[in-house]
């Protein structure tokens, strides 16, 4: 089979590295409902394997996908769950952000699409990687939770680790050390995922979900790639060390120029990144050739994407995640199957809350019978035409802080968090925001609001400026500016069907300029509260 080369110069991805034909698109929302089959399986042919591949931290590559929080904790309850984070309530990466919390436990993980396909679908399913950031933590049940759904589990503890780190196996502890022959948290992924695909059974179809620690800090990567990428820097784009102006308070600190100190940092930590992404690369390899050796291939649909994404020097932050600007919410997707032609890339508006839909698809199931918000994108990979598909998503984040001053940045008071030592803070308590990311026809843009004193609004036209360097909110047509913030008071209340609803840039949807006004023509706005989020 021919060999799509993934994106030479991008961050992992060798010259030298390749993936299998795979069809870019965006991300996926989830699917509903009893398992009859899929069309176009003929009868008696066994439905679908499915294989979802899941980074940490790795930036927009091949056209990408949205992730609704850019944060891990929310996203992956989001692909989990098919569901925004206002609707899964996992807020942050914290047990009273509800990240892997008994209360997760007890009302999400039952109505997860893996749970979904082990119970209702006959599929025999498989975890590997890290699954939520507190999993594992005492106050959640340890090592011995195993979620409901999962056949076989091999779950890290806690955070990204590529050494030095406890595995739940199938709710038993087993401690890794630093020895990279037996250890490396990748190489033991890549291990664990080979044998099951030897031992499992012939008879079920299977589900294998596979979540490495790279490029997640701390950017450990095997030994044969530390010296890999010594020319490479982070990209000099056009918001590459500029200040933020008209920006969110939190970027508008940041300090311009970066000092050469920070530069030196942020590239390096790039380079590493890659660097761990190698690993991955021969993940897949070893995936991809032991599916085609053992007949498996052409019947398996394999996923590639990422929980978040990630930034090294944009307005002059030096690296982290936890902003709504599209180098942080913007991810890769890259899928191949039955009946997706290579060589596609489809520019529909797609998020991750769609993989579990999109997942239940494919193994015929109702997805009327669920409640997730996202939608499937099996007639997108199959290529269908006059499709109805949705012109908005939903971003929302909730801001993290401390209560106490960080000493690295005596002059600011306390809420803020992640703070370097040049006291630039990548997290406040109120860096918590709503965004719709809109893209039609005619529109390519994204509307903001904060929850903080200044109701601070934020509004970028990417078609002029894919940057997102000139904040619009103040020159906009006020009608154009009425019709998205109603658009996001609409989608912050949504559950399920009503997620899915024409937006005011669709075609088909008839905008009533009433539905903005209250009394006596007051413009009506939505404050969210980060005790809803």
């Amino acid at each position: 089979m021919r060999l799509l080369p993934l994106a030479p110069g991008r961050p992992g991805w060798g010259s030298h590295r390749h993936l299998p034909s795979c069809s870019p698109t965006l991300l996926l929302l989830l699917v509903l409902g009893g398992c009859l089959g899929v069309s176009g399986v003929a009868a008696g042919t066994r439905r679908p394997n499915v294989v979802l591949l899941l980074t940490d931290d790795q930036d927009e590559v091949l056209g990408g996908m949205y992730v609704p929080s850019a944060l891990c904790c929310p996203s992956r309850a989001s692909i989990l769950t098919g569901k925004y984070p206002h609707n899964h309530h996992v807020v942050n990466n914290t047990l009273e952000g509800n990240c892997s919390s008994k209360s997760w436990q007890k009302i999400q993980e039952p109505n997860t699409f893996p749970a979904i396909l082990r119970s209702m679908c006959g599929y025999q399913t498989f975890f590997a990687g890290k699954y939520l950031n507190e999993y594992g933590a005492p106050d959640a049940g340890g090592l011995e939770h195993v979620p409901l759904g999962w056949s076989y589990w091999y779950a890290l503890e806690k955070n990204s680790k590529y050494y030095n780190y406890t595995l739940s196996i199938n709710g038993k502890a087993r401690k890794h050390g630093e020895n990279y022959s037996v250890d490396y948290l990748t190489d033991v992924l890549a291990n664990v995922s080979l044998d099951f695909l030897n031992y499992k059974s012939n008879f079920e179809p299977f589900f294998m979900m596979i979540a490495t620690p790279a490029p997640h800090s701390p950017w450990t990567a095997a030994p044969q790639y530390q010296k890999a990428f010594q020319s490479v820097f982070a990209p000099r784009n056009k918001n590459f060390n500029i200040h933020g102006t008209n920006k969110h308070w939190l970027i508008r600190q940041a300090k311009t120029p970066m000092t050469n100190s920070s530069i030196q940092f942020l590239d390096n930590a790039f380079r590493k990144r890659w660097q761990t992404l190698l690993s991955v690369d021969d993940l897949v390899e070893k995936l991809i050739k032991r599916l085609e050796f053992t007949g498996e291939l052409n019947n398996t649909y394999i996923f590639y994407t990422s929980d978040n994404g990630y930034h090294t020097g944009q307005f002059s932050l030096p690296i982290d995640k936890r902003q709504l600007y599209e180098f942080d919410i913007k991810v890769p997707l890259l899928v191949r199957g039955p009946g997706i032609k290579p060589n596609q890339t489809s520019k529909m508006l797609v998020a991750n809350i769609d993989l579990g839909p999109t997942i239940l698809d494919i193994a015929g199931y109702d997805l009327n019978k669920t409640q997730m918000d996202g939608m499937s994108l099996l007639p997108i990979l199959r290529g269908a035409s006059n499709l109805t598909w949705r012109s908005d998503v939903l971003v929302e984040y909730q801001g993290e802080g401390r209560n106490v001053t960080d000493p690295t940045c005596p002059s600011l008071s306390p809420g803020v968090s992640q703070c370097f030592p040049d006291c630039i803070c990548e997290d406040a308590y109120n860096n918590t925001y709503a965004c719709v990311r809109t893209m039609s026809a005619l529109w390519n843009l994204q509307y903001c609001e904060f929850d903080d004193q200044e109701v601070f609004v934020e509004v970028y036209n990417l078609t002029a400026d894919p940057d997102q360097i000139t904040n619009i909110a103040k020159n906009i047509d006020p009608e154009l500016l009425g019709k998205m913030n109603y658009r996001l008071m609409m989608l912050q209340s949504c559950s399920g069907p009503t997620c899915r609803t024409p937006g005011v840039f669709d075609p088909g949807y008839r905008f009533d300029p009433r539905l903005m006004f209250s009394n006596h023509g007051s413009v009506r706005t939505r404050r969210f509260s980060k005790h809803l989020l």
